[in-house]
């Protein structure tokens, strides 16, 4: 039977299936649910799918809708009589496809849009509760004027001015530094609809003005209230945060899949698909646009307020999300010597950029520091606030592109490394991102080497069920941390990653491609086949931490130290991690166990401090151009640190604090070869 490739996003899972297999059986076999109520007679819709087109280098695939099998007679009819649908959602026929009438014919690469998956993605990113210092850009002034008579005939936006610079005075003092009325401005888009205002409300309105220089909103009577937007878009998801400015109450969280995902799953992977494709920065660009909308709604309904009284919001993201954002080519950030269009800090109207928020309203972007730190470090440093500390942190944000912050108030230095999509879950046999029946910790018994693991979902731990069966699809990323750095404790690998095949033991076999240990028997597990830990399994791991380990080597040595004080993981992966079994595999370096902590969506909190401080736009400003860079691929002795770094927990180095846990453990004699 022949095969051909299907690539299923957002969730990553991607294998072999058989020609002629429908997609929607296909995503089934794969772990993926897609949602259905008619019993596939194409009358619900509620399985539409995405056909993605295009050359994807990262998968070797060549995706066009020619792979499926032509439009079916009632899948047409279903969709014509949806032309409304169609046309908000920008979608054509041929290009969604009900995933139940659609029979794989080739290599295709599909996106299930929200809206049809049966398991929603968990995104962890929520907001920590932090206390801030409420001091935003945006303030309300209410104003009172006379109105305009024969013998006064001041325009419109002049009587406003003079009556704001009145009533700036009354809120400020008069010896406050405050603009004169003349230094004003008022944005064109309020302007056009001012004389109305004034006349309506019988000269008696509440101004809003942004960073008391422009007047952005003119509302009839008293208003008190002024709301506003944090976002911080990763690679992998967005989140956004809606607040009032006045009080600085977070009023609602919500959060989705970055939808460029479908377009690769990491940074450089969407680089190179926009520069491949003549469309591609245009897609990546609408994609995320379209999200925050769709976020901005929903957050909006949420708090019971119009996304129109939205006046300002914070954005951060990592260097190429930024120039994705910005609609600014990305191409040469993926080449030497990897410069950013621009790093310091900017304000853009929202109209400019299509983001459905007050048309007046400012989008604020913070400042990028290098190639790939991007404004989510500089994001994390307002929240966690390394410049202002004696002790040296190291600040690690884990994902697919890992950034790290190194110092204290004297000196802070800074790199990223890829560490790929492997710790999320893909790249991994049976890895798929955090969601209802994702295995997120795994335990194994170093007398039985039997396994035991919990799962989203499901209370507890398999081994407190007398059944446990139909739960589980695959294992994520913080499980597949603990499930290596268990293998490793318990001997079933060894400290290069290479299988015993000595031991007495079902679960450790040899299996389709190479050895394996098995975590799931199939009559567990609700797609109908073992899940086990491969040997390519392990390698992509041991890559992708000797990544971050190596990028966190360079700081400490070119900062001098041996080890940091403490080291703090952000972000929504690094939340999640066990950090005692991440410092055993050589994840993190060495430190005292009770220093190292997670801290959550740091970059997302850092967003938010910024949209509802206005000094910390300045602060940070000041403290990203002090902030020295370092680029990993110009170190000559990064291959040979990269290489040390493979072994679990490293080649050569001691990692003390977790000696207790790997008692027998020798020298690697390899190690001499990748050392000075």
């Amino acid at each position: 039977m022949t095969k051909h490739n299907i690539i299923l996003q957002p969730s990553g899972r991607r294998g072999q299936i058989d020609e002629g297999i429908s997609v929607r059986s296909a995503a089934r076999e794969l772990g993926v649910e897609i949602e259905s109520i008619c019993a596939e007679n194409a009358t619900c819709g509620k399985c539409m799918v995405l056909v993605e087109e295009g050359r994807f280098e990262k998968y070797n695939i060549d995706s066009k809708r020619e792979n499926l099998s032509p439009v079916g007679s009632e899948e047409r009819a279903y969709l014509e009589r949806r032309p409304k649908l169609l046309k908000d959602k920008g979608w054509e026929i041929g290009q969604v496809r009900l995933s139940c009438q659609c029979k794989i014919m080739g290599d295709v690469l599909i996106n299930v849009p929200e809206e049809s998956r049966g398991n929603k993605q968990i995104v962890r990113k929520s907001a920590s509760n932090r206390a801030i210092e409420v001091k935003p850009a945006i303030r309300k002034y209410l104003v009172t004027m006379s109105p305009p008579t024969l013998e006064r005939p001041i325009a419109d936006w002049e009587r406003l001015a003079k009556g704001l610079e009145t009533s700036m005075q009354l809120v400020h003092g008069v010896d406050a530094k405050m603009p004169r009325w003349y230094d004003m401005g008022i944005d064109y888009q309020c302007l056009r609809t001012l004389s109305k205002t004034l006349r309506d409300s019988r000269w008696n309105v509440t101004v809003s003005v942004w960073k008391d220089k422009e007047v952005i909103q003119v509302q009839a009577g008293y208003h008190e209230d002024s709301y506003g937007a944090a976002v911080d878009i990763g690679s992998t998801t967005v989140a956004l945060y809606l607040c009032n400015l006045r009080t600085g109450e977070l009023l609602a969280a919500e959060s989705e899949m970055n939808p460029q995902i479908v377009y690769g799953e990491d940074v450089m992977s969407r680089i190179q698909y926009a520069i491949d494709q003549p469309d591609g920065l245009e897609k990546l660009h609408k994609a995320i646009i379209s999200t925050l909308n769709k976020l901005l709604k929903q957050a909006a309904r949420t708090a019971g307020v119009e996304t129109g009284e939205i006046l300002e919001m914070v954005l951060v993201g990592n260097s190429t999300m930024h120039h994705v954002l910005l609609n600014l080519h990305p191409k040469d950030l993926g080449l030497a010597p990897f410069v950013p269009a621009i790093h310091k800090s900017m304000d853009i109207k929202a109209r400019e950029l299509g983001i459905n928020i007050n048309a007046s309203g400012n989008i604020h972007i913070l400042p990028t520091i290098a190639s790939f730190v991007g404004a989510d470090t500089s994001a994390m440093i307002i929240a966690e606030e390394p410049h202002k500390q004696d002790e040296n942190w190291l600040l690690i944000d884990v994902g697919t592109n890992a950034e790290l912050i190194l110092g204290n108030r004297k000196r802070l230095v800074c790199t990223s490394t890829p560490t790929g999509p492997a710790l999320e879950g893909a790249h991994v046999e049976y890895g798929m991102r955090a969601a209802p029946g994702a295995m997120e910790r795994v335990q194994i018994d170093e007398a039985t080497l039997e396994p035991k693991y919990k799962v989203i979902g499901v209370e507890g731990w398999n081994t407190d069920h007398a059944e446990f069966k139909g739960h589980v699809k695959g294992i994520c990323g913080s499980a597949i941390i603990d499930a290596v750095a268990e293998i490793f404790r318990v001997g079933i690998v060894d400290s290069r990653g290479k299988f015993n095949k000595q031991l007495s033991t079902k679960r450790v076999r040899q299996g389709e491609s190479g050895w394996e240990y098995v975590i799931a028997w199939a009559e567990e597990t609700s797609i109908g086949r073992d899940i086990p830990i491969t040997q390519q399994d392990v390698r992509q791991i041991q890559l992708a931490k000797a990544a971050l380990f190596t990028a966190a080597r360079t700081l400490l040595t070119r900062s001098g130290l041996d080890s940091p004080d403490k080291v703090i993981l952000a972000g929504g992966f690094g939340s999640f991690i066990d950090k005692e079994k991440a410092m055993l595999i050589g994840l993190i370096p060495d430190c005292e166990l009770k220093n190292v902590y997670a801290v959550g969506n740091a970059a997302g909190d850092g967003a938010r401090i910024a949209l509802l401080n206005v000094d910390k736009r300045d602060e940070v400003d000041t403290v990203t151009r002090k902030v020295e860079r370092f680029e990993l691929p110009t170190d000559p002795d990064f291959q040979n640190q990269f290489m040390l770094a493979t072994s679990f927990p490293h080649m050569s180095e001691p990692f003390p604090h977790i000696a207790h846990l790997i008692p027998n453990r020798k020298a690697d004699p390899m190690a001499k070869n990748f050392m000075k």
